[in-house]
C-alpha cells in the first residue's frame, strides 16, 4: 500500500505518507497556550507521517476567533514546546500553520481591536461565532503599505518563534477565506498599489512571506495550503486558472517543502472554478504535493498509486483515529467523528476516540 509506504519530505524521512491535517479545535486558553490536553491530542496522533497544527496566531491582530492559540510571546513558545517535544518523543514530525484572519474574524476576539484587510470591503451574507453570541462580520479597515510590510515581518518573526518552539517547519495558511487568500482574490481586493490590481501584484503578498520565512527556517521546511476552489467567507475570484497559475509557477523558485492543495468540499456555483485541483494545478509544481479535502482511504491511494500528489491530508478522519496508519493498515473499522464536539470543549471528542484493539 503505497499510503503506508516511507517518503523522503526535504531533510526528512516520513514514515508514511498521511498526513494530520490543520484543524481549528477552540480549546487553548484565553491567553494562546497550549496546555497538558493539546499536547496527549498531537502525541496521540504522531504515528501519521506529519502532523500540521491547527491555524496559530502570528501577532495579536491576526486574531480573528476565541480560544486560539498564538506563538507571539515567549509564554506560547514554551506552551508549543511541550507539544513538540510528545511529538518528537514517539518518533512524529509536526509543522506549525502560521495564520492571520484578516476580515474573517470579529474584533471582540482581540479586545476590541480593529479588523484590517486589503481592502476595506465586509464579508456579506455570513455571520461569525463570538464569546457573545453570532455577529455580523465588520467592515475592516484597509492595510496600509508600511502595515503590509509589518504583516510580513511579523509572520517571519513566527516562523523563527515557530522553530525556537521544536517545529520542524511551518505552514502558511493562505487558503479558506483568510488574509493571503483575501489579497489574491479580486473580489476582495481593489487595491491600486503593489499589492492590488493585476495577479502578479495580488500574489506579490504571499510571495514576499513565504520568501522572508524560508530566510528563517531554511530549505525543505516551509509549505503553503491553498484553497484555488472556495468561496468561503465571501471570496470571490474573476479567473483562479490564470491566479493560482501564476502563484504555482512563482512558487517554484523557492526551496519549500510541499504545497498543500484543497479540493473543493462544497459545490461551487462559478462554473469556471476548477472542480479537481489536484488535476489543475499539481503538475505546475515542482513541490511535493499534498491533496486535501474529503479523501477516503481508497481515494487517498489512488491519488498516490497515480503520481498526482505525493502525500494525502485527512481532517475528521484524523481527529477521530488518531491511530489512523494502524486502521488503514490492517483495514480496520473507523472511529465516527462527533460533529457536535468539533470546536471548544474538554477532552471529551479531542482525546478520548479510542484506539483500534486487534
Amino acid at each position: 500500500m503505497k499510503l503506508l509506504e516511507t517518503y523522503q519530505l526535504g531533510p526528512f524521512t516520513l514514515r508514511n505518507r498521511v498526513v494530520m491535517a490543520p484543524m481549528t479545535r477552540n480549546r487553548l486558553t484565553a491567553e494562546g497556550l497550549a496546555g497538558a490536553l493539546a499536547a496527549e491530542y498531537y502525541h496521540q496522533r504522531a504515528t501519521m507521517g506529519l502532523l500540521i497544527s491547527e491555524a496559530i496566531a502570528i501577532s495579536a491582530d491576526a486574531i480573528g476567533y476565541p480560544m486560539i492559540p498564538g506563538i507571539y510571546n515567549e509564554a506560547q513558545v514554551e506552551s508549543w514546546r511541550g507539544i513538540t517535544d510528545r511529538v518528537h518523543d514517539a518518533g512524529g514530525l509536526i509543522f506549525a500553520q502560521l495564520w492571520h484572519s484578516g476580515r474573517a474574524g470579529h474584533s471582540s476576539a482581540k479586545d476590541g481591536g480593529v479588523m484590517v484587510a486589503p481592502s476595506a470591503i465586509a464579508i456579506r451574507g455570513q455571520q461569525i461565532f463570538t464569546k457573545t453570541g453570532l455577529k455580523d462580520f465588520e467592515v475592516p479597515r484597509a492595510l496600509t503599505t508600511a502595515e503590509i510590510g509589518a504583516i510580513i515581518r511579523d509572520y517571519q518573526d513566527a516562523a523563527e518563534r515557530a522553530m525556537d518552539a521544536g517545529f520542524d517547519g511551518i505552514e502558511l495558511n493562505a487558503a479558506n477565506g483568510y488574509l493571503p487568500n483575501q489579497f489574491l482574490a479580486d473580489g476582495v481586493n481593489t487595491r491600486d498599489d503593489e499589492y492590488g490590481g493585476g495577479v502578479e501584484n495580488r500574489c506579490r503578498f504571499i510571495l514576499e512571506a513565504m520568501d522572508a520565512m524560508v530566510q528563517v527556517c531554511g530549505p525543505g521546511r516551509v509549505g503553503i495550503k491553498l484553497s484555488p476552489s472556495t468561496d468561503r467567507y465571501d471570496i470571490t475570484e474573476s479567473n483562479p486558472l490564470a491566479l493560482y497559475g501564476y502563484l504555482v509557477g512563482a512558487l517554484n523558485p523557492l526551496p519549500l517543502a510541499y504545497l498543500h492543495f484543497m479540493q473543493p468540499l462544497s459545490t461551487v456555483d462559478a462554473a469556471y472554478w476548477p472542480k479537481d485541483v489536484i488535476s489543475a494545478f499539481g503538475g505546475l509544481t515542482v513541490h511535493t504535493v499534498i491533496a486535501n479535502g474529503g479523501y477516503n482511504q481508497q481515494r487517498a491511494e489512488q491519488e498516490v498509486e497515480s503520481g498526482r500528489a505525493q502525500l494525502v491530508s485527512f481532517g475528521a478522519l484524523a481527529l477521530a483515529n488518531p491511530d489512523l496508519p494502524a486502521r488503514f493498515a490492517a483495514g480496520a473499522p473507523l472511529n465516527t467523528p462527533d460533529a457536535s464536539t468539533f470546536y471548544g470543549g474538554n477532552e471529551h471528542g479531542y482525546t478520548d476516540y479510542p484506539f483500534w484493539k486487534k
